[in-house]
């Protein structure tokens, strides 16, 4: 059932949204060179790699690391990144992700390839087992400010709760942190 909820939400909210998605990826084109969509490498379910796509927020010689630990990683956002970012809309794209079945609305969010302490971490507790989402339990009790320990036993929670109405709440909540812009780095 959720794999049928995800692929028709997915599609419901791409025809919805295809024309601000275009109106997204023209401003990325115009106001900075490289590619409009960022295709991640991320880890899925079963630790299997896969390419997540993302509106380009960072310069093209940004290195492939988490943002965070950038030295400063505002000087590598494109002119339109910041607000990409702020207010979520570089995430869209990820409803691709949706649709092949690599990633669900909800689920612990996919880890950087390289982020080898968080990918041990979920593996030891199964976490590495649910497809990975758009949005998580994780993501709405904290984000990116969450040590990884605390993010993997949010995931683990979500792991032992999940249910059709908590991924409703999840998605209620992450929602209003987006319209709140709470928890976002950049």
């Amino acid at each position: 059932m959720k794999r049928f909820f995800d692929f028709s939400l997915a599609v419901v909210i791409a025809a919805i949204l295809c024309m601000p998605m275009l109106l997204i990826a023209l401003l990325v084109r115009f106001t900075s060179s490289g590619s409009v969509i960022y295709w991640s490498d991320r880890i899925g379910k079963n630790n299997k790699l896969f390419k997540m796509p993302k509106f380009r927020t960072m310069r093209v010689d940004t290195p492939a690391v988490a943002t965070h630990l950038l030295s400063d990683a505002d000087k590598f956002l494109t002119p339109i990144g910041s607000f990409l970012r702020r207010s979520s809309l570089d995430e869209l794209p990820q409803l691709w992700s949706i649709l092949c079945g690599d990633m669900s609305f909800v689920g612990p969010r996919p880890a950087l390839f390289n982020q080898d302490d968080l990918i041990a971490l979920r593996t030891h507790y199964g976490v590495d087992k649910m497809t990975p989402g758009l949005t998580g339990w994780a993501q709405i009790n904290g984000r990116d400010e969450l040590p990884i320990p605390e993010k993997v036993q949010l995931d683990v929670e979500y792991m032992q709760r999940q249910s059709f109405w908590f991924d409703l709440k999840i998605i209620f909540f992450t929602f209003l942190k987006v319209l709140k812009k709470d928890g976002i780095t950049h």
